[in-house]
């Protein structure tokens, strides 16, 4: 069977048959390849949701002996992305004798520390909670998938009835219950109550299917979610409007983005209280169909249903009591306003916790909320990075589905207060935090660097990604942007920057490039100022026009860009760092300098000026002086290098070694020299210096401050 043939209205079909015919006699390449296609597909499941397994023979390193072996997704990672070093493999008959010791429901998460004793593989990856779900199904190959279309029968009321009479009785059902050993038994019995059927819904949760070989699990996922998506579609026609009709109008996008821009630094302010997060915002159609509704204010509350949904997006969402066309130039009026509704879920969210702890819980989490909605506006999801908050939205996107699903063919169903209580403080979950990295330098940083396509604005946004920040990469020429952009793709990834054209001397542009900042991660606290030009003549030769330029980039580029990032960080209250890269120029003085020199002096003393205003916002505002960042700089193109030789008598190629000569320890001074000196004013160790100069030029006596 091939693409061409099969057709799904629905879902994706991604199967290729050349492809699968490649990987032939190598199930465990066919799960990879499998999980990936499933994996491609939102439709199917979410980002690191669901897990896929296969069981092959193999021999056993020990005896030699054929032995039954389990291959399956390990703990964490995406089935999207799965590879071979993300897969456990355990023996399966050890893992199924494991219900010799198994001493009941009470003692479950005893049982994942015992998975260690069917390990095959001691290269594998770690089980995960899911493994014997797997493990006590008798296929060779098995889905398990968090599908929307799925989860919004597993979530309605009658959904067991529906998951009947839709399939005829060819698909099962196990009511909700916690992943773990007990529901893998509660499986194999649904089985063996009705051994023909294909696949089982698990309630509020998810789907179970399999199939002899690979591609008999993929398409027979692919058929049962197809059916599912159908079912939910005839009835989306007979219910008419989603979520009881639409309450209120959007305002038109263009609006909805001012909107945002506004108001998302006051919001990332506010879930900062605790760990410094970064912002994500969505006007998705589906998201706005659903907090246009009716039945917001009813559903909202409720929370979501399965796990997945809700460990990323919270126990229930904060709900703004904004109008979508609120003015919200009076940032003091806009947070007296929500105050009293970030209070009023922290203390529901500490209610929650004091209500459903158990004597050795974790102690509580951040009480601000992951996501809030803005009725006419949109979605903002707050977490400790990009991904995470871009994640949260997707999956409260997914919730959404399922919620409007549910509600289409019965009445949606959350899951209990204590229920979720136990999945988002479980023992096993919490100790699955604990081992996550911890959190860089500049975690949580949102990083603006001007002139950051090449040389020393392209240096110092390496560093600060690489430390944990996320970048806003600008320049005036675009190609080189998109070329700094695809090369931070592809070795940071997509959540690690966003782009933007910038001229530093356009006001306009300047406060655009910042609302790019601002939807893409909330606001902005990290601000360098690094673009620049220089001119070397004579004042004889020297001209208004250049004299112009050199302070309109220079002096009033500096200028305006601090004024309007000051503005967001002032919303936020959070504090914030500003790095001008000034130059040795605005100290020493040299023949054929007089704009450029001149420039850097007022550059030098308006850093000052602003670190004395500044300072009582938590703003630190510090200088670096570099000299000859001769590497990848656009400051040696359009004959500053030629004029700077003419001045010193030598030759342009002369030049990088006669500038190391003269500084006092001989070095040539490279753009990561200037990152590394960014990093330090902002890296955690130097948050209580403001006003500082701090010299990277090899040691030029001349320029000393002091």
């Amino acid at each position: 069977m091939s693409a061409s043939t099969t057709q799904f209205k629905h879902v994706s079909y991604l199967w290729d048959d050349a492809k699968a015919a490649e990987l032939a006699g190598d199930e465990v390449a066919l799960l990879i390849y499998r999980s990936n296609l499933l994996g491609a597909d939102l439709h199917l499941t979410n980002y690191g949701g669901g897990n896929t397994s296969c069981k092959v023979m193999d021999k056993d390193p020990l005896t030699g002996n054929k032995v039954e072996v389990m291959w399956i997704k390990g703990s964490g990672g995406d089935i999207g992305t799965l590879k071979k070093s993300g897969l456990a493999a355990l023996y399966v008959d050890r893992l199924r004798s494991l219900k010799n010791v198994y001493r009941g429901i009470e003692f479950e998460d005893e049982m994942v520390e015992l998975f260690n004793h069917s390990i095959f593989d001691l290269n594998s990856k770690a089980p995960s909670i899911d493994t014997p779900l797997h493990g006590f199904l008798p296929f060779k190959h098995i889905d398990h998938l968090h599908p929307d279309a799925a989860i919004a029968i597993a979530a309605a009321k009658d959904g067991k009835k529906i998951t009947n009479e839709l399939f005829g009785g060819a698909i099962g059902w196990v009511d909700w219950q916690r992943p773990g050993f007990d529901l893998g038994l509660q499986l194999k019995a649904c089985l063996d109550a009705s051994p023909d059927i294909r696949g089982i819904m698990l309630g509020s949760h998810g789907l179970f299917t399999w199939g002899d070989t690979a591609y008999e699990s993929y398409i027979n996922t692919l058929e049962v979610i197809e059916k599912c998506a159908e079912y939910l579609e005839e009835n989306y026609k007979k219910k008419g409007a989603a979520f009881g009709g639409k309450k209120i109008d959007s305002l038109p996008e263009a609006e909805r983005k001012k909107q945002a821009v506004a108001l998302a630094p006051i919001l990332r302010g506010f879930c900062s209280s605790k760990t410094q997060m970064i912002g994500h915002f969505t006007d998705d159609a589906r998201v706005l169909e659903y907090i246009n509704a009716n039945d917001l204010e009813r559903l909202a509350p409720m929370g979501t249903s399965c796990p997945d949904h809700f460990l990323r997006t919270k126990i229930s969402p904060l709900v703004l009591e904004l109008k979508a066309g609120d003015d919200l130039s009076d940032v003091v009026a806009v947070k007296d306003k929500l105050t009293p509704a970030f209070e009023a879920y922290r203390k529901m969210y500490e209610d929650y916790y004091n209500t459903c702890k158990h004597l050795n819980s974790p102690a509580i989490r951040d009480a601000n909320p992951v996501v809030i909605l803005y009725p006419g506006v949109g979605m903002f999801t707050f977490a400790k990075d990009k991904q995470t908050a871009r994640v949260a939205a997707e999956f409260y996107i997914n919730a959404v589905n399922v919620m409007k699903g549910a509600e289409a063919i019965s009445a949606y169903t959350s899951l209990p207060r204590q229920e979720a209580f136990d999945i988002e403080y479980w023992l096993l979950e919490e100790a699955k935090l604990q081992r996550m990295p911890k959190p860089k330098a500049l975690s949580g940083r949102v990083a603006f660097i001007t002139g950051s396509a090449g040389g020393i604005g392209k240096a110092i946004a390496k560093r600060f990604v690489e430390e944990g920040a996320v970048v806003i990469l600008n320049d005036m020429n675009a190609e080189r942007l998109e070329g700094a952009g695809e090369e931070f793709k592809k070795a940071y990834g997509k959540d690690a920057y966003t782009t933007v054209t910038l001229d530093v001397t356009s006001a306009e542009q300047i406060n655009e490039a910042i609302a790019t900042a601002i939807l893409a991660f909330g606001g902005v606290d990290l601000i360098v100022n690094n673009a620049g030009l220089s001119i070397s003549k004579t004042i004889a030769d020297h001209t208004e026009k250049d004299w112009d330029l050199l302070y309109d980039v220079l002096v009033k580029g500096q200028f305006l860009v601090t004024q309007a990032a000051v503005a967001v960080m002032k919303k936020q209250a959070i504090g914030g760092d500003i790095i001008n890269i000034v130059s040795k120029n605005a100290l020493v003085s040299g023949p054929n300098n007089a704009g450029y020199g001149s420039a850097k002096a007022a550059q030098l003393h308006l850093s000052r000026l602003n670190a004395a205003e500044l300072g009582p916002n938590h703003i630190r505002v510090n200088v670096i002086n570099p000299d000859a960042v001769i590497s990848d700089s656009n400051i040696w193109a359009g004959g500053w290098a030629e004029g700077r030789a003419k001045a010193y008598g030598i030759t342009v190629a002369e030049l990088p070694t006669y500038y190391a000569k003269r500084t006092l320890l001989n070095e040539i001074i490279l753009p990561v020299d200037i990152a590394n000196a960014c990093f330090a004013l902002t890296g955690g160790l130097l948050n209580k210096s403001t006003g500082n100069v701090i010299n990277v030029d090899g040691g030029v006596s001349a320029g000393f401050v002091r």
